[in-house]
């Protein structure tokens, strides 16, 4: 249902997932019991999950260590890690900055150009450590550079920007057929940010194995507020699930929803697949663990944009080892620790096996989900509060 905004627009109303609660079924499961594993073209996963390709939270070695714990994380090949032979002293500059300077020493730092020898080196080093090696260009750098990955055993590339559509227009340069340029792809490719139905659809129709979902809900991104575009997660997600069915109708082909962005705790997880995602990624969870390469801190990946950066240097902290973040167990009890254990009893306490079967769990707008009943909690700062 539509709402009148004016005489002239209207718009309808979206939710994000502070808005919705999950409902329990007429049944509930052991936690033991549930299957959180991810297939996604050849590769099976044991969690639903995708680190993003933030320099903040992926790394050779997190790569690996996520690899190790059952996710997929994704390196950004445009990234500090490909612009430096040892990009180590780089992030410690970065974490100094004053917070009035960090986007500018920010800008700064990815001045230095890119080396596609250290693309090639990166997506080795990876791979030398026994997992999946995923991935990130954008689409304007993609034809430059995705070769010297594949070759070095690159598995699957995400190509990425704050939206990525299928029908780029410009009179400046020659766009990325994105049809054309997936159809020769040696590996799967996954393609995004989509907010809406009918760019999920089209990105679908270009042959891509997934599609990311997400403009601008990141802790660290400020594109809704510099652009003043996005969609609230839950409404972009079931949108893009809604797709989905269509696309799968019309050619009997799945295409996998990622919800990228927006998630901080394991029920926020639990809500995206419930609307319909596939599996999430995550990077502000990523960089509070301390493996992660950026001491704590985190930035977008349009922060260092030469003219208009579009994120902010926050600060995440540390939270505990990845395995902990991921996996557990957890010691506090704010829902930011043990994020797949806590979608494994989601999943058990409303009934559902698997995450095919949780998509289809029942959702409502529930305005008073965080605070109700939690006057406590919020007077003494604990817990929801």
């Amino acid at each position: 249902m539509e709402i009148d905004i004016g005489i002239a627009k209207s718009g309808r109303r979206a939710w994000g997932f502070d808005d919705i609660a999950i409902v329990p079924s007429r049944r509930t499961r052991d936690p033991d019991d549930i299957d959180l594993s991810w297939e996604i073209d050849a590769f099976t996963f044991a969690l639903p999950m995708m680190a993003s390709a933030m320099d903040s939270a992926v790394s050779p070695s997190t790569a690996i260590e996520i690899g190790r714990l059952g996710g997929l994380a994704v390196l950004n090949l445009e990234g500090l890690w490909t612009r430096y032979a040892d990009p180590l002293p780089v992030y410690a500059e970065i974490a100094a900055a004053a917070p009035s300077e960090a986007t500018r020493t920010i800008q700064k730092v990815y001045e230095e150009p890119i080396k596609p020898e250290l693309v090639g080196r990166r997506v080795e080093e990876i791979k030398a450590g026994g997992v999946i090696a995923a991935g990130s260009l954008t689409p304007q750098r993609v034809e430059r550079y995705h070769a010297a990955a594949v070759e070095a055993g690159l598995d699957i590339l995400v190509v990425q920007g704050t939206v990525v559509s299928a029908e780029h227009v410009s009179t400046r340069t020659e766009p990325l057929d994105l049809f054309a340029f997936i159809r020769a792809s040696e590996v799967p490719i996954i393609v995004g940010g989509v907010a809406s139905y009918p760019g999920a659809l089209h990105l679908m129709r270009t042959g891509a194995v997934g599609v990311l979902v997400g403009v601008g809900p990141g802790a660290a991104c400020t594109s809704r507020g510099v652009l003043g575009i996005g969609v609230p997660q839950a409404t972009a997600i079931a949108d893009a699930a809604g797709a989905r069915t269509a696309y799968l109708e019309e050619t009997g082909r799945y295409v996998h929803i990622i919800a990228d962005g927006g998630m901080r705790t394991g029920g926020d997880i639990a809500k995206a697949i419930a609307c319909g995602a596939d599996a999430v990624m995550l990077g502000s969870p990523i960089t509070a663990a301390e493996e992660a390469p950026a001491q704590g801190h985190h930035w977008g990946m349009a922060t260092f944009h030469p003219t208009l950066p579009r994120g902010a240097r926050v600060s995440t902290g540390r939270l505990g080892t990845l395995e902990e973040i991921l996996v557990g167990p957890a010691h506090e009890n704010d829902g930011r620790r043990n994020l797949f254990g806590a979608l494994r009893v989601s999943m058990a306490t409303t009934g559902y096996a698997n995450v095919k079967e949780f998509q289809k769990a029942e959702v409502m707008v529930a305005p008073a989900l965080q605070t109700e009943g939690k006057r406590l909690q919020r007077s003494q700062g604990v817990g929801m509060g």
